[in-house]
């Protein structure tokens, strides 16, 4: 297979990856990343509360404090932008890019584990800030959080191009190189 063809095919098979992972409403990631957690976070707060887990996605603390980890909880959505981040800037191996995607997710689960649990340490207290901390987080710091785990993998894994872009400019190129023919 020419390198034309393998470039143009690596394409489509990263978007068709992208395309699969959204429907059903991102399932895959809920499915995988709700146990991951929600258990973790349980056992931190184990360590400092009497809790029980009563259901997949509620934590119990003492007999009064429902702690409930819904889907946005998880942020499904945020990995899934990661995943497109990945997915759509050319040019990156395929070592590379599982190292990538695995270093995102990573980051992001570590980053969510923490910000569920702090919260949860606010809503324990009974504190007043935990409405306008729950807002802010959900809000604004979640998306500054992917923004910067993005950032972070561009540095670290030294990547010089850009999403969509980078993608669109090789079918370009590619395209004009075979009407010169």
């Amino acid at each position: 297979m020419r390198n034309l063809d393998k470039s143009i095919l690596g394409i489509f098979v990263r978007y068709i990856i992208l395309l699969a992972t959204a429907f059903p409403n991102l399932w895959i990631f809920y499915l995988i990343f709700t146990p991951l957690t929600v258990y973790p976070v349980y056992f931190l707060l184990k360590i400092f509360f009497g809790v029980s887990l009563i259901s997949q996605i509620v934590i119990l603390v003492g007999q009064t404090i429902p702690i409930e980890i819904i889907e946005a909880c998880v942020a499904g959505s945020a990995y899934y932008l990661l995943l497109i981040l990945n997915l759509t800037t050319g040019k990156i191996k395929t070592k590379t890019r599982v190292y990538m995607i695995l270093f995102a997710f990573l980051s992001f689960l570590i980053v969510n584990i923490i910000r569920i649990f702090l919260l949860s340490l606010l809503a324990i207290s009974g504190s007043s800030f935990f409405d306008i901390t729950h807002i802010v987080f959900w809000y604004f710091i979640s998306t500054i959080f992917v923004v910067a785990i993005w950032f972070i993998q561009v540095k670290i894994f030294r990547i010089k191009e850009i999403p969509l872009y980078s993608d669109i400019k090789s079918l370009y190129i590619q395209a004009t190189a075979k009407k010169k023919k």
